[in-house]
């Protein structure tokens, strides 16, 4: 048995069943999940329209490069999006089965391992990167390090899950020249770009190229499952360097990672169209404006800069306040030190919990005013 699976820690989902395992909730309340990411909002019509006239490509083993045509629609909607010069769809665009799988497996393709291997992870974190370090055999790092000795891997999330915080111009330009003057790879992990309220999110693209930056060190990673509400397709993208293409792709054909022939036909479909994106946009907006206003004392809580997430501060402890919720109310939340790490004494993550606006509007709203009902009563 490979020893590295030994330093894997608990999934965060996997703590909260364990944390709620005794309880049992009013039987009156229907139970509201809000604990995992997963969009609720309707698939688009176009898509699975898409999908449905493309099953004749399920009698075909798929390139692991995916199709000309999804990679020229993924490279058309980066330059559209980002304002940047189109990519080369050859060489700069690799379609993906989602970022989760792609993130992880990209840990394997650029890491050398070697005792003093590093990656750093923002903190909190999403725990697909800390995985990744493990079994790739190098030591996560969890927010900046004290020493970038060692580093051969960062990974970057703009918006952040689950502050929703967005990098701006001169935090990318610091870690372009940190990268550059210690060698180490960005992955830049841009799957809520799409959700977004005031302004389009600056990508980590876009922010090279304002800095008249090549891709050198840096891909991006992106999916359609917050942006197109299709989690189910496991369909997103790599793009950026033009080296660490080549070299993911390889390990991607051993890997045996290649997209459905059907899956890339829904996907081009989606990364043409707009619409339905706006649309997804309004409906994530208007969750926020109905919920937050219900965030009383003693709780508090921030609009996010993007994604769907209230990153909401707690009065006590949120592991217990995540289960006591649960237990009276019948809503599920994350406990946020379950999202982050312990440096130097200080869990970040203490005293939030994440809660994902996935539902429905009413549901959101009835959430939002169970979990002001039980905080106004600790």
């Amino acid at each position: 048995m490979n020893p590295l699976l030994a330093k894997l820690q608990p999934y965060p989902f996997e703590k909260l069943r364990a944390l709620i395992a005794g309880n049992t909730p009013p039987a009156h309340l229907a139970p509201i999940t809000l604990q995992i990411g997963e969009p609720k909002h309707p698939t688009p019509a176009l898509v699975k329209e898409a999908l449905a006239g493309a099953l004749d490509g399920l009698a075909s083993y798929p390139l692991t490069a995916g199709t000309p045509a999804l990679r020229q629609a993924i490279a058309a909607w980066l330059s559209r999006r980002y304002g940047i010069a189109p990519l080369d769809p050859e060489k700069q665009v690799l379609p993906v089965n989602g970022t989760r799988e792609a993130l992880f497996a990209f840990a394997q393709t650029v890491i050398e391992p070697r005792p003093q291997a590093r990656v750093v992870c923002p903190n909190p974190f999403y725990q697909i990167y800390e995985g990744a370090a493990l079994l790739a055999g190098a030591t996560p790092v969890y927010g900046e390090p004290q020493s970038w000795a060692g580093v051969q891997l960062l990974y970057a999330c703009s918006p952040a899950n689950p502050s929703g915080h967005v990098m701006d111009l001169g935090q990318w330009r610091r870690l372009f020249e940190l990268a550059e003057r210690h060698g180490f790879v960005i992955a830049s992990d841009e799957c809520y770009s799409e959700i977004y309220f005031d302004r389009p999110p600056l990508g980590a693209l876009q922010a090279a190229h304002q800095l008249g930056r090549g891709y050198e060190r840096l891909v991006v990673f992106s999916s359609l499952s917050k942006r197109s509400n299709a989690p189910g397709m496991r369909s997103g993208y790599v793009a950026g360097d033009a080296e660490l293409i080549s070299q993911f792709l390889r390990y991607r054909t051993y890997h045996g990672s290649a997209m459905s022939l059907a899956v890339q036909a829904a996907s081009i479909a989606a990364w043409r169209d707009e619409k339905h994106v706006e649309e997804n946009r309004r409906l994530y907006a208007q969750k926020f404006d109905r919920v937050l206003p219900l965030v009383k004392t003693p709780l508090a809580a921030e609009r996010p800069d993007g994604g769907f997430y209230v990153w909401l501060r707690t009065p006590n402890d949120d592991a217990e306040f995540a289960r006591r919720l649960h237990a009276q109310y019948n809503v599920l939340v994350l406990p946020g030190s379950y999202l982050a790490r312990t440096v130097r004494g200080v869990n970040p993550g203490a005293n939030h919990v994440r809660i994902a606006l996935v539902p429905s509007l009413a549901e959101c709203v009835e959430a939002m005013e169970r979990i002001a009902r039980y905080a106004a009563s600790l």
